[in-house]
């Protein structure tokens, strides 16, 4: 199988095909922490000593994800973008594994 060519990135540097170079990673980095220095904190999010109780006595109920896999993240259905009624409603709750939900689960609602 044939690989893709070195490509030469915006700042001139030679990389390897499906590799960053390393302005892209800093670029990547700077953005990421743009995004948390305005990001709420967990518990203003919602994510407090209550949630962690709750979040242990659905998963000793709900033990396995759906690929089979123990689950150790209780995940919200609908994104609750800070409606704490939907946060709390249980039906909207659904037990994951992390290779699940950081995976397949984030890249559904970054497209939303």
């Amino acid at each position: 199988m044939p690989h893709k060519p070195a490509r030469i990135c915006a700042c001139g540097v030679r990389i390897a095909s499906g590799t960053l170079c390393a302005c892209q990673l800093r670029r990547a980095a700077e953005g990421k922490a743009r995004h948390d220095r305005n990001r709420p904190n967990a518990n203003d999010r919602g994510y407090s000593s209550a949630w962690q109780k709750a979040r242990v006595g659905f998963l000793a109920s709900h033990p396995l994800c759906e690929c089979g896999a123990a689950a150790t993240v209780v995940d919200h259905k609908r994104p609750h973008r800070g409606d704490k009624a939907l946060f709390w409603d249980r039906h909207n709750w659904q037990p994951m594994c992390v290779a699940c939900h950081s995976g397949r689960k984030q890249s559904q609602e970054r497209r939303s």
